[in-house]
């Protein structure tokens, strides 16, 4: 799936199942040359989704698909969604205790092949990328800036 969805100029930001009873799979896209993503990308990406999974059928229960952007709480799956978003606050949450706690809020400081360092108050900490269950962007006025500012310049760029 990812390679066509790659070859359609589409970044698969992640792909999860959500609900426990009627499940939706959820594929969360960006586009490849960071502009945002709009409701024709979407209905692009589910058309090719949707092609897919008819003819190879992998999944055997029935689902309801839905694609979308990551929007600004965008959830954090690779190292380089780490480094792209050195410097802005995540909220993270371990699956093992780190310091006797599992939820962590702060600003990315650095990013290492196997961990990123945070600044959560007044002290900073490691968290092993092996240790991450989730982590998203905290929606900080800096974020929100930061997003305006990428928007204003695609609009620029587009006329």
């Amino acid at each position: 799936m990812a390679p066509s969805i790659n070859n359609a100029g589409f970044d698969l930001v992640i792909v999860r199942f959500i609900g426990q009873r009627n499940q939706t799979l959820q594929i969360m896209i960006e586009r490849q040359d960071r502009r945002p993503v709009t409701f024709d990308n979407c209905a692009e990406v589910d058309k090719i989704v949707s092609a897919i999974l008819e003819v190879e059928d992998p999944l055997k229960r029935s689902y309801m698909l839905e694609v979308s952007s990551p929007g600004i709480e965008r959830p954090l799956a690779r190292i380089s969604d780490y480094r792209r978003f050195s410097g802005f606050e995540v909220k993270v949450e371990t699956s093992l205790p780190l310091n006797g706690a599992k939820i962590f809020q702060g600003r990315i400081l650095r990013v290492e092949k196997n961990g990123v360092w945070l600044q959560c108050g007044s002290q900073s900490i490691v968290i092993t990328l092996k240790n991450v269950r989730n982590a998203s962007l905290v929606p900080t006025e800096e974020l929100i800036k930061a997003a305006g500012h990428q928007a204003a310049q695609t609009a620029r760029m587009e006329q």
